[in-house]
């Protein structure tokens, strides 16, 4: 008889690895995108939209797949939703055409919906004063658009863009039986004094304003990361005239440990609040894109006599990197901070309210590729994507300081009321 404690640890690193794998697939077209482009002569736009319609279809269904899990756990709802996936992801290399890939690829990004249903599922099984830490290991599995760049350019270059397809849908069976066979029931749902919640109950949580203000912190930390780490590798190939796999393997310099550090930006969530951390990560984020956003420049000064003096100033592949890196780690730790506000103060919705959230981050997401392309389209500079992200980021900063910063630090501790309740009960934090 397996002990709490084995079963614990057992859903969170299945869980993990599962979530791992389906992000893996949400992101698959970043990477299989650039070939197909080339082959059917897409104009920058349209690669974007076919990249972030998955995003899209896997963010609408984060909100009813979040309530279902409230209401039948979390278990049986990620195991079916990976058997509905495993076929869309194996129809990919038949596409021969540009609306088939896009019809296709809306049902492989069902996908994208494992995570409300595994942060909830991931939750309930650890304390409150824990759930930052388990919901942030679980969040690393964002690292899984980190695995498809590493591994689909290989498969692009060394086989086909639709060999990608056929090895995923394997990898997504596999990971659908391991999963089954290594994960267990939450407690609550065994426990038949506890009732689970009504659609009602459910849905009234939704007019707390607060759920929207953290709809768009998400949408930047979250929706940011999906946009960016899905127009990333085409990225480089129009500004520094870089390969693929080089330009693939550069941006997981972004796209890894944004992914990977999640976990630790948890344990500071437990340990210096959500509000705090939340804060420092937009604004590193924020000062990181007002340099990123500089496009290559020359200035002219015309001397005496006629004889002018030529500056050139543009971003080194180096110096970009760096800062893109401190972007990846800020909103890395800052998707783990969103959701401690989540786990401190709607524990019992949190599928729900993690779903709704989730969904607005993954609207972020779906948008930002299509927004991307039309602004290369449109003005011809590359760094124009910057700006949009410096601008967005700047929302978040100033809804922010209006709604936290300026309170007085007594009222800003309302965010952490809850643990103090639960402490002075008694209760484990």
């Amino acid at each position: 008889m397996a002990t709490q404690r084995f079963k614990q640890y057992s859903v969170l690193s299945m869980n993990t690895f599962a979530f791992t794998m389906m992000f893996m697939v949400w992101t698959m077209f970043g990477e299989i995108g650039v070939p197909i482009q080339e082959e059917l002569g897409l104009t920058n736009t349209q690669f974007g939209i076919l990249t972030s319609l998955p995003i899209l279809t896997g963010s609408l269904v984060r909100l009813p797949l979040g309530a279902w899990a409230d209401k039948y756990g979390g278990r049986p709802v990620f195991f079916i939703l990976m058997l509905c996936v495993l076929p869309a992801v194996w129809l990919v290399q038949f596409a021969t055409e540009y609306w088939q890939l896009l019809i296709i690829g809306a049902f492989v990004g069902l996908a994208g919906g494992s995570f409300s249903v595994g942060i909830s599922y991931t939750a309930k099984w650890f304390e409150r004063g824990k759930q930052g830490l388990a919901m942030g290991i679980f969040g690393a599995g964002n690292a899984g658009a980190a695995v498809t760049k590493y591994l689909a350019p290989t498969i692009i270059v060394v086989l086909s863009w639709q060999a990608v397809a056929n090895i995923y849908a394997a990898i997504v069976a596999i990971t659908a039986i391991l999963f089954w066979f290594f994960t267990y029931t939450e407690p609550q749902l065994k426990d038949p004094n506890k009732k689970a919640p009504t659609l009602r109950e459910q849905v009234k949580v939704l007019n707390d304003p607060k759920v929207w203000k953290y709809c768009q912190y998400y949408s930047v930390v979250f929706g940011g990361y999906v946009g960016v780490s899905l127009y990333l590798t085409r990225y480089y190939m129009l500004e520094y005239g870089v390969g693929i796999q080089l330009a693939a393997l550069i941006a997981t310099i972004f796209v890894l440990p944004s992914g990977v550090i999640r976990a630790f930006g948890g344990y500071l969530s437990d340990r210096f609040g959500a509000h705090t951390v939340t804060w420092v990560c937009m604004w590193a984020s924020l000062v990181s894109f007002f340099f990123m956003s500089y496009p290559p420049t020359e200035y002219t000064i015309q001397q005496m006599g006629g004889e002018t003096l030529t500056f050139t100033l543009s971003m080194p592949v180096w110096l970009f990197t760096t800062l893109l890196f401190i972007v990846g780690i800020a909103w890395g730790i800052g998707k783990a901070s969103v959701f401690k506000y989540l786990s401190d103060e709607y524990d019992h919705n949190l599928g729900l309210v993690s779903g709704m959230v989730g969904l607005f981050g993954g609207l972020g997401g779906f948008l930002l590729p299509p927004m991307f392309g039309a602004l290369i389209d449109f003005t011809g500079v590359t760094t124009s994507i910057w700006m949009l992200c410096f601008g967005f980021t700047l929302v978040s900063v100033v809804w922010m300081w209006w709604t936290e910063r300026r309170q007085p630090v007594l009222t800003r501790d309302v965010y952490h009321q809850p643990t103090v309740r639960n402490e002075a009960a008694g209760q484990d934090n």
